[in-house]
């Protein structure tokens, strides 16, 4: 007969089970396959019979609020925990086991523990960290267990890994958090005393020193002055002895403990070598000797030899000498005995106390009461006169500084150039440091009348050439007359002890002689960069400065109305414009020859009228074909593609800068001033070009122009010191009327 399938009646435990699966140790975290946890239960979330699962964290007493994690509840709180153990020395006679203290730290948060050992001195052993915080589990036959907290308490024991540590005290923390969860806490016992460490106390209390050495405490002085120096400026002079001479020192006193520092102010170029320190800082003596102690013979304790030489009687003892025999008595510096004007003894050398700086000054005015602080002047007396040396005068061979440069030493060396001035004037892209006038030889022969030079002075060494254009059927060679070389003045004797004097670039302007080793040449015109170069720095060059020039012309004596009748004579239309010869003329009458010929030059340049760009499109764009067809440059494709990548706008229109831009960077065969120039006649009234035009009329294979012919030299007929020589003029026509109302405030 069965019973029936009601509970109570069958022992089967599966009766109502409806989960029969097993667990997994394996799952996702994070989405990443990982092992979860080792202590899952095995048949339908059900351990298996028999087995003991570990719990994770120790179970308190849940409070009327509301629950919290552990690592929550118990964040930054620790137990600590006293404990100690004996420890078993078994190969020392001395000692058969030895006390250690330890401290025990349970973290209540995650039941972990950590043994830490107080470090002891001189205890010969490795302490600190005994074991590192984590979770310890239960001796056999507990193993699957973990400490917790109802593991501690005082007058308990707790086995880690073998070791037996016995708790006897824990501090106030720890027995308040006991009581609380319900544990009785037991009395504190007293730790155990180590007989070793008690021996070796006992030990050390009874030893006495055979002479107690005096021990100086200067801590106080240390404390109040740390960081205080006294500074001196003192003097050695050394003079006296073979190859001295006087020495500047400074010297440095510390307060904090009565040591003295010296070092040496070195001037510039004193042929010494160059050292950190004239004395090291220590104690300075009084009355050292004048060099230093031997080695041994300044000591702080003496030992006696009171064995001799019974070698075989010799043990480890010694003796120390307590009457300080033969030790010399030294006397040290103070501050007390440092004062402008007094000489102190160091290691022989006496030294001078010359001067001192504010603080010290401050310093012994308010611990010794001293107000007058007179500095000792530490002036060398005055050199003896130097000897003038005389160099013996130019032999004739090589130059002149060649020759001066063997008599300087026994192995001549070349003569040193202006090394600076020559990467300061030299010539670079398009600044040539070139300064080029136009000249005319004076000479009484008539052959040479008519001959014509350019002359050349090179800023960057002061050199002079001088070149004779080729003119066919004139009977002369031409070419280069004078190389570069530098030329003197003249009048000088030539075997003299001194340097001779060089023409230099401010001596050179329109209208002067210039005397070039006997040829006498007169500056007619100068090309437009000289001009530019001497306005731009018109303090070398007066000649040039257009203030000065005007100052001259307030100064004539003539009315103001009277020099514009003049003026306006020479204009009968009334165009307000002369031209240059007209206007040099005047200016000569009413100065009456005070003006030199480049001071008008200048007066012409400021003031004359800008030359109307006559040149038609047709000859411009003759005149770049004919650039690029020297070149070969063709790359307009390129160009006004780079055009198109720029125009974002698609406007078919780019600014002129950004049109420059693109040219030079394409490095066009184009000199920069007729770029610019052929820019202006494509710009329209807002500064921007049409490129796809511009470039246009650029290419030379699509639009040929007619073949370029160069315009025939403007050639003016002059008077005066022109003499009918062909030259350039400056300008073409002046404004009279501005150069009149800068000069006389006269109104249009």
């Amino acid at each position: 007969m069965t019973l029936p399938l009601l509970p109570g009646y069958s022992f089967n435990r599966n009766i109502g089970k409806e989960k029969y699966h097993r667990s997994q140790h394996w799952g996702f975290c994070n989405n990443v396959r990982m092992l979860v946890s080792e202590d899952k239960p095995g048949i339908g979330g059900e351990p298996m019979f028999g087995r003991k699962v570990k719990p994770k964290y120790s179970v308190y007493p849940k409070g009327d609020g509301t629950d919290k994690p552990s690592w929550v509840a118990f964040d930054k709180q620790v137990l600590c925990f006293d404990a100690y153990m004996e420890d078993e020395v078994p190969d020392k006679r001395q000692e058969d086991y030895r006390i250690r203290v330890y401290k025990i730290y349970f973290y209540p948060e995650d039941d972990t523990i950590e043994v830490n050992e107080p470090q002891l001195r001189n205890s010969g052993l490795l302490q600190g960290i005994f074991i590192r915080r984590h979770r310890i589990s239960l001796p056999p036959p507990n193993e699957d267990e973990f400490y917790n907290v109802y593991h501690f308490n005082i007058d308990e024991e707790v086995v880690f890994y073998g070791r037996k540590f016995k708790i006897f005290d824990c501090d106030p923390f720890t027995k308040n958090f006991l009581r609380k969860i319900g544990v009785i806490v037991n009395p504190s016992k007293p730790c155990p005393d180590d007989p070793y460490m008690k021996m070796r106390k006992e030990v050390l209390e009874a030893m006495e020193p055979l002479r107690p050495y005096l021990v100086v405490d200067n801590l106080k002085q240390f404390l109040e002055y740390d960081g205080k120096v006294l500074r001196f400026f003192c003097l050695w002079d050394d003079s006296t002895s073979l190859f001295g001479d006087r020495r500047d020192l400074v010297l440095h006193y510390f307060l904090a403990d009565d040591t003295i520092e010296i070092k040496e102010l070195l001037p510039h170029n004193s042929g010494r070598d160059a050292m950190s320190l004239f004395l090291r800082r220590g104690k300075l003596p009084k009355y050292g000797p004048a060099g230093i102690y031997q080695p041994g013979q300044l000591v702080e304790r003496t030992i006696l030899n009171v064995y001799g030489d019974l070698k075989e009687q010799r043990s480890d003892a010694y003796l120390f000498d307590k009457y300080h025999l033969g030790k010399p008595d030294q006397h040290f510096y103070k501050d007390s005995d440092l004062s402008i004007g007094t000489t102190i003894n160091v290691w022989g050398r006496k030294v001078l106390l010359c001067d001192c700086d504010n603080y010290t000054k401050c310093y012994y005015r308010t611990k010794y009461g001293i107000e007058n602080f007179p500095s000792i002047p530490c002036e060398p007396p005055a050199p003896p006169p130097k000897i003038e040396r005389k160099f013996p005068p130019y032999n004739g061979f090589g130059s002149e500084e060649d020759s001066l440069r063997s008599c300087i030493g026994l192995r001549p060396t070349p003569h040193q150039k202006n090394f600076k001035k020559f990467m300061e004037e030299d010539s670079y892209g398009q600044i040539s440091n070139i300064l080029r006038y136009f000249a005319k030889l004076i000479t009484h022969k008539c052959v040479d009348m008519d001959r014509m030079f350019v002359i050349s002075f090179f800023l960057s060494d002061d050199t002079i050439s001088v070149f004779e254009p080729i003119e066919r059927n004139s009977g002369n060679a031409g070419g280069l007359f004078l190389k570069r070389s530098r030329v003197k003045k003249p009048g000088q004797e030539i075997f003299k002890s001194e340097p001779s004097e060089y023409i230099k670039a401010e001596e050179l302007y329109v209208g002067t002689t210039l005397n070039v080793n006997g040829y006498l040449f007169r500056l007619l015109n100068a090309d437009d960069y000289t001009f530019n170069y001497m306005e731009l720095n018109k303090d070398k060059y007066p000649f040039s400065n257009l203030e000065l020039i005007l100052k001259k012309l307030k100064e004539v004596e003539l009315r103001a109305k009277d020099i514009k009748q003049v003026f306006a004579a020479a204009d009968p239309k009334h165009t307000k414009l002369v031209d240059y010869n007209t206007f040099r003329d005047i200016l000569i009458d009413i100065t009456t020859g005070k003006l030199v010929e480049q001071e008008i030059i200048t007066v012409a340049r400021h003031y004359r009228l800008a030359s109307a760009d006559d040149t038609d499109l047709t000859t411009l764009m003759s005149q770049v074909h004919e650039k690029f067809k020297k070149s070969m440059f063709e790359n307009f494709d390129r160009l006004l593609a780079t055009c198109l990548y720029e125009d974002r706008a698609k406007k078919h229109v780019l600014p002129t800068i950004d049109v420059k831009r693109i040219c030079k960077s394409s490095r066009l065969p184009l000199s920069d001033e007729l770029l610019v120039e052929l820019l202006s006649r494509f710009e329209d009234s807002e500064k921007q070009i049409n490129y796809e035009a511009f470039f246009s009329a650029l290419n030379w294979r699509l639009n040929p122009m007619p073949e370029y012919v160069s315009p025939s030299y403007l050639k003016e007929k002059c008077e005066d010191i022109w003499l009918g020589m062909p030259s350039p003029i400056p300008a073409k026509y002046i404004r009279y009327l501005a150069m009149l109302e800068d000069v006389y405030g006269l109104d249009q």
